[in-house]
């Protein structure tokens, strides 16, 4: 995740601002309802960290094959992170 996590949190209290402001939701927990969207939003902006870390598990798992066939590291992540992406339909 390229952001911080205190400019997420920033990102997600001003979002409820403008959702409340503008009338277009009504909580009776806000402090509850913010944390909870800043875990939502965290868990979006780090699907392509986790998907990395996917990625080089596999690898490593997988290094003697790497050998065997020639494949290079960055080769081989690319094609199972393009991999990942499509079996689970992420948009990233």
């Amino acid at each position: 995740m390229q952001l911080t996590r205190e400019y997420v949190a920033y990102m997600s209290k001003e979002l409820m601002k403008r959702l409340t402001g503008e009338g277009l939701v009504q909580f009776d927990q806000p402090e509850y309802v913010n944390e909870v969207m800043l875990q939502v939003v965290l868990d979006e902006l780090t699907v392509e960290d986790r998907i990395n870390d996917e990625a080089r598990r596999i690898l490593e798992e997988h290094a003697d094959q790497m050998k065997v066939f020639g494949a290079t590291y960055e080769d081989a992540f690319k094609a199972i992170k393009k991999q990942i992406i499509r079996e689970r339909r992420i948009v990233i």
